[in-house]
């Protein structure tokens, strides 16, 4: 529900797969993708015109690149704006016909000067050509802090950005920063616009809020939004790409839950349902109309504690002990989630590397089985008595508090309840409080106002690099929006990113994956995969199918698609 491949920062998961979109920047090796069952979509002759209706069950937040930070809002994003740089199947940066980069990068000998040339054609709506100064002025504008986008994480080892001519651009580093290359994977925002807007005031202006004020310069316009309903986007006929999308028209219908949107989806009303719940699957694979694609996705779920106080009654946070962290990731029965609520879909996780990622520390990392006897011993060694409700108190505070999460996603309601039982087993009160998800975002998530979350990260790129996540530099507005502080990982993360042989970050990595595991600013629960529900009129080549191993993977490649 939170997280944006635009910004080059991870995504908070909260669309269809209901996630929070942030730098974690991992992936696994990407597997070959699955299709359950096995049914035939794809055709040998494109054609032209026709629309699709994907659903969600998650309105967007904004479509303005320099602040979405949610699942939702990058899809819509990734169907107007183009990126510099793409990725392909595997993970790796490209330059593709639809990329605003001409080709890939220039690289000095010592990592740290970059060379981008922009494809003189590249234009914005508007008519306006797509230049150098719109480069420089989204990367400037992005390591603002005054701006307070997400993204600045990905942008604020920038040094400088040198304009070399109209379509070309200098980019040098404070130092080395090994996942820059996946930071150019940024949709710009055009100068001519925007140049004149207080940086302040950047966030309240109409742009990415106002079909009508938002000039885009990817395949498809956005012509309406009607809010918690439906949005639209036209095929601009004056698309700069030398590769035009087939599809005319694409809907993006806006359900109030995932099991109403699953059946819009057998009923014929939707064309694709990025995220079926795993309650749903059977009944989406018994229809032989329908294709399935289902394989584990660069997601993993979580439960964020917050460390601010004055989120809390007598302004003391409930999870400032280590010990009392560690019993909560004990009496948490992780396993029976996997298999009871994922049905065996998912894995266990117990730091932020996905698991068979070259970053997975693998048992360097504190693994908690489901022990409810060392739960409370630990609780108890951390201070926590038994009150006479059966309640845990600590210097006259219960051990009560809020959890919160999304509506209308069906799996983490199910998780929730779980955690809600098995704290009560231990003497912890849990009141689960289900939010609107664009509302909980900007109302909660990214200003850090919250007790405890259940959410998600998508990892929109393929380095282990979590530094906005779980370091002091960025909390919010920036992704550390549950004011963790230590000192140890601030300093390891830039360690991680301060040198670009492999081998050598894998070591960092393994030490960050030790030390987060048993500080523990989340308990992580688990990988999991979003399976992908697809109606018969949607067609594709084999080489443009969906993959599950990317983040926004289900619209791979989307504008060599088209409908029958």
């Amino acid at each position: 529900m939170l997280i944006v491949v635009l910004i080059g920062s991870l995504l908070s998961a909260c669309s269809s797969s209901n996630s929070t979109t942030n730098p974690p920047k991992e992936q696994p090796k990407p597997s070959d993708t699955k299709t359950e069952p096995v049914k035939e979509n794809t055709a040998q002759t494109p054609k032209d015109g026709g629309a699709i209706t994907l659903g969600t069950f998650t309105d967007i937040v904004t479509a303005n690149p320099l602040f979405a930070s949610d699942t939702s809002s990058g899809d819509a994003i990734n169907l107007i704006f183009a990126n510099l740089y793409d990725v392909d199947r595997k993970a790796n940066v490209v330059a593709e016909p639809w990329s605003l980069a001409a080709e890939l990068p220039q690289i000095s000998e010592d990592s740290k000067t970059y060379t981008i040339k922009l494809k003189p054609e590249a234009k914005w709506s508007d008519g306006q050509p797509v230049t150098a100064d719109d480069l420089i002025f989204s990367i400037n504008t992005t390591r603002n802090p005054d701006v307070g986008s997400p993204g600045i994480s990905s942008f604020d080892k920038v040094d400088t950005v040198t304009k070399v001519d109209a379509n070309t651009v200098q980019i040098k580093l404070k130092q080395v920063y090994a996942p820059f290359l996946y930071s150019l994977r940024l949709s710009l925002i055009p100068n001519h616009i925007l140049k004149d807007v207080p940086a302040k005031e950047l966030k309240k202006h109409p742009f990415g809020a106002d079909p009508a004020k938002t000039v885009t310069n990817g395949p498809w316009k956005w012509t309406e939004w009607k809010q918690k309903q439906y949005l639209s986007f036209d095929i601009d006929p004056s698309y700069w790409g030398a590769k035009k999308p087939h599809i005319a028209k694409v809907v993006y219908k806006i359900y109030a839950d995932q099991n109403t949107e699953v059946q819009a989806l057998i009923k014929g009303d939707i064309d694709s349902v990025s995220a079926i719940p795993v309650t749903q699957l059977a009944a989406v694979q018994s229809k032989e109309n329908l294709n399935v694609v289902l394989a584990p996705g660069p997601l993993y779920e979580y439960l964020g504690f917050n460390f601010k106080g004055e989120n809390f009654p007598g302004n003391v946070s409930l999870f400032t002990g280590e010990k009392t962290r560690q019993a909560i990731a004990y009496a948490l029965n992780r396993q029976g989630m996997v298999d009871n609520i994922l049905k065996g879909t998912g894995k266990l996780m117990n730091s932020p590397f996905l698991p068979g990622s070259w970053a997975d520390p693998g048992e360097a990392a504190v693994n908690y089985s489901y022990d409810g006897a060392q739960a409370k011993k630990l609780l108890e060694e951390d201070g926590w008595k038994v009150g006479a409700d059966g309640v845990l108190t600590k210097d006259g505070n219960r051990f009560s508090f809020e959890l919160q999460y999304n509506t209308g996603n069906n799996r983490r309601e199910q998780v929730a309840a779980v955690i809600q039982q098995n704290l009560k087993d231990v003497g912890i009160e849990v009141k689960p409080r289900g939010i609107d998800f664009s509302a909980w975002q900007e109302q909660n998530i990214n200003p850090g106002k919250y007790q405890a979350i259940l959410a998600a990260w998508s990892l929109t790129d393929p380095d282990p690099n979590s530094e906005s996540i779980f370091s002091s530099k960025y909390f919010p507005p920036g992704q550390n929006a549950g004011w963790y502080k230590n000192d140890k990982l601030d300093q390891l993360w830039v360690k991680g990113y301060s040198v670009v042989d492999q081998n050598e970050r894998k070591k960092v990595y393994q030490e960050i994956g030790k030390e987060i595991s048993t500080n523990l600013p989340y308990v992580f629960l688990y990988q999991y995969g979003t399976p992908q529900g697809l109606g018969p009129k949607v067609k594709y080549a084999e080489e443009d199918k969906p993959e599950p191993s990317l983040a926004y993977g289900y619209m791979f490649r989307i504008i060599n698609w088209w409908v029958e």
